[in-house]
């Protein structure tokens, strides 16, 4: 299985523009930029590697969890995952420096303790937690 993206980008690194486009389509000519990665705090004006990387793994760490409640048992009512990219300015530019899962959940008739096992499972084992190994990940989950 492949998945592509693209990126477009035209001008200088501080007033130049680019866009990003997902095979798929969920993305098509979105805009990005300096301004949208760096001085953009409220996101409207376009969107950002970084964000771009929380999404996905929010998303893959919500699914790798369901299939192991499927695969325990379980059903959830509610996985609602916010993940976020901590970036910082440093000697050789920025970097990610950690990545923080924030978990609530509501699933019918499981324990504490099998809940926070599964999730800390999912978290290490899901495709993109793995690609990101070389980034400290938290997760901090709460069952309802």
């Amino acid at each position: 299985m492949k998945r592509t993206a693209t990126a477009h980008w035209t001008g200088d690194v501080q007033t130049g523009q680019g866009n990003l486009t997902t095979m798929s389509g969920t993305l098509s000519d979105t805009p990005y930029s300096f301004k949208t990665r760096f001085q953009n705090d409220d996101g409207k004006s376009g969107t950002n590697p970084e964000e771009l990387i929380a999404a996905a793994h929010a998303g893959c760490f919500t699914m790798a969890l369901s299939a192991a409640l499927t695969k325990a048992g379980f059903t959830a009512d509610s996985l609602h995952t916010t993940a976020e990219v901590d970036m910082h300015p440093g000697e050789n530019g920025f970097s990610i420096e950690a990545i923080a899962l924030n978990l609530q959940a509501t699933i019918p008739t499981i324990s504490a303790e099998q809940f926070q096992e599964l999730a800390q499972d999912a978290k290490a084992n899901c495709p993109v937690s793995k690609a990101l190994a070389a980034v400290p990940i938290s997760m901090t989950a709460e069952l309802a």
